[in-house]
């Protein structure tokens, strides 16, 4: 995947985890709230990914 794909699915991931966490905690979801939690996280990883890949690229 490339830099700007991976930042991309990054910012969904993080504002799809966002709205999950929020909906769990206004319901007392706390499997919804844990899901959130982590599609964040996984978005936080997929932006680092692609800020590697772009430094990479930079250097190329």
């Amino acid at each position: 995947m490339s830099e700007h794909e991976n930042k991309l699915k990054a910012a969904g991931n993080k504002a799809a985890g966002a709205a999950k966490e929020a909906w769990g905690e206004a319901t007392h979801n706390e499997r919804l709230e844990a899901e959130g939690k982590g599609q964040q996280l996984k978005g936080k990883a997929q932006k680092a990914l692609g800020d590697v890949e772009g430094k990479l690229g930079d250097k190329s």
